[in-house]
């Protein structure tokens, strides 16, 4: 990248990141002063490191890669915002260390970029990734802990220091994913046999990717990880379709999820319980449809406007902090608050997708895809299941919900995305 390490400046950045700031430092005044009726003295300083954080990122951004993308840090740092703000207001003895995860997470962004020599230098560790995620499935499925007695062992580490795998799995799919169709796009464009008018994807190019995919599913699956395994499959689907431009192969992969999904029903107790409560939760209001009528309830009951920070029950829903985080959005900032928060994540698609369109390469085309993807369909998911459009998969809202693994990876993804957006375009007009 013939910019890097050269000054430039990122006014628009600049001007945005305000917003992120500001919406932080009212969400706590208004917090405490619902509380005590007047802003606690150390609101000030735990501001001042947000603020710090985000404008140190985006001077080294200034330095290091001028010409990233300036839209990608603000949506971060706005969605962050509002986690640090939601997290305050309902567990507020975890906002410190959500505030400590960020720093952790922007200097880790920091850090891999500073040691990548470019994109490309990526794309031929395709194996290394997929056994890195092959060994990080195993490892879990072995030595994964399930703190909250919840029946999934979904963790790894000890006492209060864990790492959730799946989170760190997700951004290891799209680096092997991205290199592996990247190597293969042509044969998967034009190859594979014909059933009639129906072109079917070649088997043998396609092995190493199902074979992948089927291990880190099954595993998922086993660890009643629904939400990850469901990630997983549309994230793979959306790059297949990318690299081929055949539709007929997301029909087929579409086709296989709902058969897929319709075994499962039949052969996993956890499975059929999902089912069953997103169909009719009120038929085990008080036991297992609980947490998903609490939910309906809050986001009834927050109107158009919301009943205010402090002013609603969302502390009535279980795992709200991360599940169910859009729900105490909902009740506590309205439907205004909710669909800000869509909004975001509808900016971080466009920007996205509109560095993927104007990319040279179509590996970096592939990376950008598979990135904006990861986030997005995370973040569709787990709206979808909250708000019972789909059957509930107990994944997280991407940089809202509490969590520092989720935290750190999303970054990490972010700050990959903005080195993607950083090199050369296309010359459309040349």
């Amino acid at each position: 990248m013939s910019d890097r390490a050269s000054w430039g400046w990122r006014w628009r950045e600049l001007l945005l990141l305000g917003f992120p700031c500001a919406m932080l430092l009212l969400g706590w005044l208004s917090i405490d002063l619902a509380r005590t009726g007047a802003p606690d003295p150390a609101l000030w300083t735990r501001w001042l490191v947000f603020v710090g954080l985000v404008l140190g990122t985006h001077g080294w951004l200034a330095w290091r890669y001028p010409s990233a993308d300036q839209g990608l840090l603000p949506i971060g740092a706005a969605l962050t915002a509002l986690s640090l703000v939601v997290v305050e207001r309902l567990v507020p003895a975890l906002a410190d260390r959500q505030l400590a995860w960020l720093a952790l997470a922007l200097g880790a962004m920091v850090l891999a970029l500073s040691l990548l020599p470019s994109i490309r230098w990526l794309h031929p560790w395709q194996y290394t990734w997929a056994l890195a995620g092959l060994g990080l499935v195993g490892l879990t499925f072995v030595a994964g802990v399930d703190p909250n007695g919840s029946g999934a062992r979904l963790w790894l580490g000890f006492g209060d220091a864990l790492f959730q795998p799946s989170e760190a799995l997700k951004l290891l799919l799209v680096l092997f994913f991205a290199s592996y169709l990247d190597d293969k796009r042509e044969l998967l464009a034009w190859g594979g046999p014909r059933w009639g008018r129906l072109r079917t994807p070649p088997l043998p190019y396609l092995a190493p990717l199902l074979v992948m995919l089927a291990l880190c599913l099954g595993v998922v699956i086993l660890q009643r990880d629904l939400g990850a395994a469901l990630l997983y499959f549309c994230l793979f689907l959306a790059l297949l379709y990318v690299a081929s431009g055949r539709a007929s192969y997301v029909a087929l992969g579409l086709g296989g999820l709902l058969l897929g999904g319709a075994l499962m029903e039949r052969l996993f107790d956890h499975v059929r319980v999902r089912v069953a409560m997103w169909l009719d939760p009120w038929s085990d209001a008080a036991g297992r449809g609980y947490q998903v009528i609490q939910a309906l309830v809050a986001f009834a009951s927050g109107g158009v406007l919301g009943s205010g920070l402090t002013y609603g029950y969302p502390g009535y829903i279980p795992a709200v902090h991360t599940d169910f985080v859009i729900a105490a959005i909902g009740e506590e900032l309205g439907l205004i608050g909710s669909l800000g928060t869509v909004a975001l994540y509808m900016l971080w698609l466009h920007r996205g997708l509109a560095i993927a369109l104007t990319r040279r390469s179509s590996f970096s085309t592939l990376l950008a895809v598979g990135l904006t993807s990861a986030i997005s369909l995370q973040a569709l998911v787990i709206l979808g299941g909250t708000l019972r459009l789909i059957p509930l998969t107990g994944i997280t809202l991407p940089f809202v919900s509490y969590g520092g693994s989720s935290l750190l990876v999303n970054f990490l993804m972010l700050g990959l995305l903005l080195a993607v957006s950083a090199e050369r375009p296309v010359d459309r007009h040349g």
